[in-house]
């Protein structure tokens, strides 16, 4: 063989593992999207904008994301009991939620600082600990989004 044809096979050589290699990454990134575990950070009493959130949370959840809604700071009025009258179409979406296997935190800190109880949050609704709140933050290849 000449030195050009042996050129041109080890350049379509290269350039077919090339490709191997980009549709293997491409694939790779698309099974860890598949099924990655979603964490929402739920800041806001603001009724469209926490509605928005759940509704977001509970499609990802039917399409497999493992979900966890985090809510603290105002959030947390949200799960309270007290708050039926203003929160009770997200209450509703929360209970589906629960329901359905995610998992619902809420901040002590911040239930303390806006005076809720314990004993009027939701049925399925956790209280947060480092090690409850943590493991569903750092689970592998969670992803994250605030509201």
């Amino acid at each position: 063989m000449t030195s050009p044809t042996l050129r041109f096979r080890g350049l379509l050589l290269l350039l077919m593992a090339a490709l191997l290699l980009a549709c293997a990454t491409v694939n790779a990134a698309d099974e860890a999207a598949d099924g990655a575990p979603l964490f929402i950070n739920l800041i806001t009493d603001d009724p469209h904008r926490a509605h928005m959130a759940l509704h977001f949370g509970q499609k990802q959840l039917e399409l497999g994301h493992p979900l966890t809604v985090f809510l603290n700071d105002r959030g947390v009025l949200i799960a309270a009991e007290q708050g039926a009258e203003r929160f009770g179409l997200h209450q509703e979406i929360i209970g589906e939620l629960v329901t359905a296997g995610a998992k619902v935190i809420v901040c002590p800190m911040c239930m303390k600082h806006y005076g809720v109880a314990e004993a009027d949050l939701l049925d399925g609704v956790a209280v947060g600990n480092p090690k409850l709140t943590g493991g569903a933050l750092f689970a592998p290849d969670t992803r994250t989004l605030t509201w």
